[in-house]
């Protein structure tokens, strides 16, 4: 099982977190965290890298199943999603969203199965949306 579902746009950096803040949106999920990578990393150690951010996407209704079927499943959420610059294709983003499989497969809790695979939908569509998305 892929760790993430991936798209990629042909647009600005600051435009693709934009547009998948409202593809998210758009799919019933709130960013609860953002972070800045690279402002942290430049910040934290003095290295540099291409512009990556972190959301931590939740959708309130699916993450209320997945706490109610397994209390644990909270170390696993929110779902990270990946805006990052593509270091080797100038005016390429790569948007990565977490694999909600994996919830079920780490967990082997058979009720977070149905649960991950309504998530998976959800974040196929925002990505699907991004994707074809005109930049």
């Amino acid at each position: 099982m892929s760790v993430a579902l991936t798209t990629t746009m042909q647009t600005s950096f600051e435009d693709a977190v934009k547009k998948t803040r409202e593809a998210l949106a758009q799919n019933g999920f709130g960013v609860l965290t953002e972070i800045d990578m690279k402002a942290t990393l430049k910040a934290k150690l003095g290295e540099d890298m291409e512009d990556y951010t972190i959301l931590g996407a939740c959708n309130p209704t699916l993450a209320h199943q997945a706490v109610n079927a397994y209390r644990q499943i909270g170390v696993l959420l929110p779902c990270n999603v990946v805006v990052r610059a593509d270091p080797d294709a100038p005016g390429t983003v790569i948007i990565d969203a977490m694999n909600p499989g994996l919830m079920a497969q780490v967990t082997e809790e058979p009720e977070l199965r149905e649960i991950a695979g309504k998530v998976t939908g959800l974040i196929d569509n925002a990505l699907r949306e991004l994707g074809a998305a005109p930049g």
